[in-house]
């Protein structure tokens, strides 16, 4: 975190594996959009990676694409993390991301290491097609605005 930084928003994926691209796709759509003091940055789940990119924030909104949850392609969950862990997982499951080390894992060494944002909030939408290639699903690319819109709510509500 840069000094100044109040918060981040984290875009876990790959663009080359379909609707694992969702994550970068909001944070490509919040450039200029997020108030001042707030870094984007995107990421390919990597433990080490997400501790550095959340280190020192007040907040962090972490956006990804999930596989195993309860509903179609393209519904959208909020996640709050609460002391190295998720709370409603159950509605996605243990496995949802589609990382194979991620999310979870950096939850879990954050909370050893003691090195985890003030609060965590994840944005998640269950994707269906994280086959090679670009482009999102239908289902996944209609709501990325909608995506990044819970996340600009969020900034403004979580940073009053």
């Amino acid at each position: 975190m840069t000094t100044g930084d109040r918060a981040v928003v984290i875009g876990i994926g790959n663009e080359f594996r379909r609707d694992d691209g969702a994550g970068p796709a909001v944070v490509s759509r919040l450039c200029g959009e997020v108030p001042a003091g707030v870094r984007l940055v995107v990421s390919d789940g990597e433990p080490a990676e997400l501790l550095e990119a959340w280190a020192g924030a007040d907040l962090a909104l972490v956006v990804d694409a999930v596989t195993g949850g309860s509903g179609p392609p393209g519904r959208l969950y909020r996640i709050v993390a609460r002391g190295g862990h998720l709370d409603t997982l159950g509605e996605l499951g243990s496995d949802a991301s589609t990382h194979s080390l991620g999310l979870g894992t950096a939850l879990a060494l954050g909370n050893a290491l003691g090195q985890l944002p003030g609060e965590l909030v994840v944005h998640a939408v269950e994707g269906g097609d994280f086959g090679q290639g670009l482009g999102m699903s239908d289902e996944v690319g209609s709501v990325i605005a909608d995506l990044a819109a819970a996340v600009l709510t969020d900034l403004r509500d979580l940073l009053a």
